[in-house]
């Protein structure tokens, strides 16, 4: 069977929920038309809608006309439950915009038509309430191609010449048809409804049954059945309990099917699905499996939330209307806030857009509301579920930071016996983009299953900006870079180091606030346009007078949502009741008085302990903290920025070409030199060669010229040749390759205070893709890393080929070819084996020549003694011998 899924959308009292009732009764799904003022809507089955006589929470029925089976999704028409609406989008086929006759267009259904063109969904469009007095079709029709789009075309006059030329102008493949055969081909008109290029309208009255049956004809004509892939997908767009209190997850099938007792993941959380459950209005079917195209609820899922994707679907990004309105939440005397606050989560699940915190700060609970009506709605959920009588303080705006730089953010945790360290790149993003997070991390950094967990890490938590404290938003952030220990790293690690990077990049960036503006249409008579340009100035807004309509002139613009409160009332005193202002969320800009809104609020960054922008380090086997500005300073992975883009040019060379010779180049080994040698002279402690501790430079080649000997002294290392020759080092490595390597380095650069010569440590880095060569300095010694496609042999080869003439060069390796090949290079050789002995040695003589010379400076304080004392010094000494 054919499936769809269609969604009603309407400003509140447009006829909405009653249009549903009629379509379901003319199907026969039910046998009585119910009615929203009697209070037996079929669809309106909550107790507070039907006192309300407004749709709350979405609902869907099923109905079958044909061979097609239809789930109908029903959705709040008010302002305050705009977001419950805007989720139910994300899984439609095609929508129902009911448009009031008597009204006509409406502020929200602007907002309305936006959302459906944002989630690119096919509308159709119903007029509703034309029986009403006063009501006219092509007034209506005039004013819905000016606010919405001209491409919106009358089906009543269906077939005529003006019908078709009406649909000529809207497409060229269907003016192409209207010029060759005088109509247009009925495929065309639903390939262009399809693809949202034509909008088909229709006149009726669903009170009355009148069009409804022609409607309903025209959907199923015009609509186009969708192919679904065989892999498995499914977006989830709401969470709900039923009167027994199981969690249900409402999702649609968008690929493939599900089964009963399937496992269901994310790859963070994996759980099993115990029953399907296909609703009409209360009523649901249990069953064992279900195709692609179809809605249903799932019990067993007890992580999912709205928005989400699973399988091949991907999650839907940050909903465009959420509240701009937080209020402090009041309990009962007596009540203590956090047993209260995990029941007031379970709402928050199901109405996400909630955001229900817990502050540390003022020790209490704040929630984020659409206005006054949701108030209400909350306040008799939480009684009914939970017996407690809450109310709410004075509402606040919600303000957003976002940042006007790139910066990279660096989170670490090492507290004894963990470890992770986080690098994130964050960017600004345009106005309204919400938050974009990805990955451009190697695996051979950092594994995909730690990846994934710094994003899921990323997305849990609503991160808070360092100007107020208020939620970030409008910005991509993406982990660059990272590091985790093989023993030692734990999940929560990850989490700590991760919301570390983004406070740490917060306070390195230039942040801005944000607050919310409106869009609004303001209709007054045209002796009082003057004074409403005026409010709307006063009120840090613009406006546009858009056009004049009889007495009344229209004004549109936008203006910030702080200063519009209560502005509605005014209109309404100044005008006599003749004005009228529609307002809509059109979502966060600059703030108009950042200065003023900073200083009100108070925040300190550096004293959120629930939020900490430092970091914690490891030294000595003690854990410390260091502050954002000093992280970096202490940080184990290098830069992310500095090695893209900011290490000068005389340090290293960046982005080298594959076409370039797979060698070191001689400018490369001149930059090299130039940042040890040449960067360094004159600075004998440093560079200037000392005495050595042996006789020649190396025993097994004492018979060195006295020519080379004089000559600037090169000691390169093929260090994972090394570190795989030494037992320590090897067996370090099978369990984390950093440690061995840093072990190596730690080693190298001890003996390099105690030769005195340049050392430089290559290791490979040829199979990492896109990899450019890295050269860093670690204490007073050189690390490379090679760039894609070349080794450290290589690297090596080339260096000592170029150099033997110049300086003295000894290469550490054991790799039998690479000897072979660095003695036809003209180069000194030493196996990894002979180092180790070298480096022995050399430590061994600088412990005998400290003790020898603390036995000098001994014997020198003996010598000063007189003859008597030196006596009565020996008299005591053999006393305390005789005593032992």
């Amino acid at each position: 069977m054919n499936k769809l899924v269609i969604g009603i959308l309407a400003h509140v009292d447009a006829g909405k929920t009653t249009l549903s009732e009629s379509m379901l009764y003319l199907t026969g799904n039910i046998k009585k038309l119910g009615r929203v003022d009697n209070k037996d809507a079929y669809l309106d089955n909550y107790e507070l809608e039907r006192s309300r006589g407004i749709t709350i929470f979405s609902k869907q029925a099923m109905l079958e006309i044909g061979q097609t089976q239809i789930t109908l999704l029903d959705t709040p028409g008010h302002v305050d439950f705009s977001a419950e609406m805007e989720r139910t989008l994300q899984v439609l086929d095609y929508a129902i915009l009911v448009i009031n006759g008597a009204d006509g267009v409406q502020g929200h259904t602007i907002t309305l038509w936006r959302l459906l063109d944002m989630y690119e969904i096919p509308v159709f469009l119903f007029i509703n309430k034309m029986d009403q007095n006063g009501t006219d079709q092509n007034k209506i029709m005039k004013d819905i191609k000016n606010q919405l789009d001209d491409s919106c075309i009358d089906f009543g006059s269906e077939g005529s010449e003006k019908f078709n030329e009406q649909l000529a102008m809207c497409e060229e493949g269907m003016l192409e048809d209207f010029l060759k055969m005088g109509h247009v081909n009925e495929e065309k008109i639903r390939e262009a409804i399809k693809e949202r290029k034509l909008f088909s309208c229709f006149f009726g009255s669903a009170l009355k049954l009148i069009g409804i049956e022609k409607f309903m004809e025209s959907l199923l004509r015009y609509m186009i059945i969708p192919d679904y892939p065989p892999e498995f997908g499914a977006k989830i767009f709401k969470i709900a309990r039923d009167e027994q209190g199981n969690r249900l997850t409402y999702m649609k099938i968008t690929g493939g099917g599900l089964k009963v007792r399937d496992a269901l993941t994310n790859n963070v959380w994996e759980e099993k699905v115990n029953q399907i459950r296909i609703y009409s209005g209360q009523k649901y079917d249990v069953v064992n499996d279900i195709e692609a195209g179809s809605v249903c609820a799932v019990t067993g899922l007890l992580h999912t939330r709205p928005g989400e994707g699973l399988g091949i679907e991907k999650d839907s990004d940050t909903p465009v209307l959420e509240p701009v309105l937080s209020y402090q939440i009041l309990l009962p005397q007596g009540q203590d806030p956090r047993q209260m606050l995990p029941k007031l989560r379970q709402i928050e699940e199901e109405e996400p857009e909630l955001h229900i915190i817990w502050n540390e700060q003022l020790q209490e609970i704040q929630a984020q509301l659409m206005g006054e009506v949701q108030i209400e709605i909350i306040k008799s959920l939480v009684q009914s579920r939970f017996g407690v009588n809450v109310s709410f303080g004075a509402g606040k705006i919600v303000y957003k930071e976002t940042i006007t730089e790139m910066t990279e953010g660096v989170g670490h945790f090492e507290p004894l016996r963990h470890y992770a360290e986080v690098h994130l790149l964050l960017e600004p993003g345009e106005l309204g983009s919400g938050l974009l997070f990805e990955t451009k991390c190697s695996e051979d950094i950092l594994s995909k299953s730690w990846q994934k967990l710094v994003l899921t890490h990323l997305q849990e938590k609503e991160h808070k900006g360092v100007l107020t404290g208020s939620a970030i938003t409008d910005m991509k952030i993406t982990l660059v870079s990272g590091r985790a220990h093989m023993k030692h790293t734990q999940g929560g690690d990850f989490r700590e180091a991760t919301y570390r990077a983004v406070r740490q990049g917060l306070m390195e960036a230039n942040s801005i606030l944000l607050e919310p503006y409106y869009d609004y249409v303001l209709e007054v008579p045209k002796d009082m346009v003057g004074r409403a340009m005026t409010d709307i100035e006063k009120r840090k807004g613009t406006s546009e007078i858009t056009h004049t309509n009889g007495l009344m002139t229209v004004l549109c613009g936008s203006v910030p949502v702080s200063t519009m409160r209560n502005y509605q009332q005014e209109v309404i005193t100044y005008t006599k009741g003749t004005g009228r202002l529609f307002c809509s969320l059109k979502g966060y800009a600059p703030c108009h008085n950042e200065s003023e809104m900073i200083e009100s609020m108070g925040y300190d960054a550096k004293r959120d302990l629930e939020n900490p922008t430092g970091s914690v380090f490891c030294a000595h086997g003690t854990g410390f903290l260091a502050s954002w500005d000093e992280v970096k300073t202490h940080m184990h992975v290098e830069s992310y920025l500095q090695s893209k883009e900011e290490i000068p040019q005389e340090v290293y060379q960046n982005q080298i070409s594959e076409e370039q010779e797979r060698f070191v180049s001689q400018e490369e080994i001149e930059q090299i030199i130039s940042s040890t040698y040449r960067a360094n002279q004159g600075k004998k402690s440093v560079w200037k060669r000392s005495k050595s501790v042996r006789e020649s430079y190396y025993e097994s080649y004492s018979n060195v010229s006295k020519t080379k000997e004089c000559k600037e002294e090169y000691l390169l290392v093929d260090g994972y040749n090394v570190i795989f020759a030494w037992p320590e080092l090897s067996i370090l490595a099978t369990d984390n390759m950093d440690a061995a390597r840093t072990k190596l380095l730690d080693i190298l650069s001890n003996y390099e205070g105690i030769r005195k010569c340049n050392i430089i440590v290559v290791f490979d880095a040829y199979r990492v893709q896109g990899h450019t060569e890295e050269v860093i300095t670690y204490h007073n010694i050189h690390m490379v890393f090679t760039r894609e496609a070349q080794t450290a042999d290589q690297y090596i080869e080339r260096f000592a080929h170029d150099n033997q003439n110049k300086y003295r060069i000894v290469v550490a390796t054991s790799d039998g070819l690479q000897q072979i090949i660095i003695r036809g290079a003209g180069a000194e050789l030493l196996s990894a084996r002979e180092l180790k002995e070298e480096i022995e040695r050399a430590n061994e003589k600088i412990k005998q020549e400290y003790k020898e010379k603390q036995e000098r400076e001994h014997n020198f304080v003996l010598d000063a003694m007189t003859l008597e004392t030196r006596q009565q010094v020996e008299e005591i000494n053999n006393k305390e011998k005789t005593k032992l």
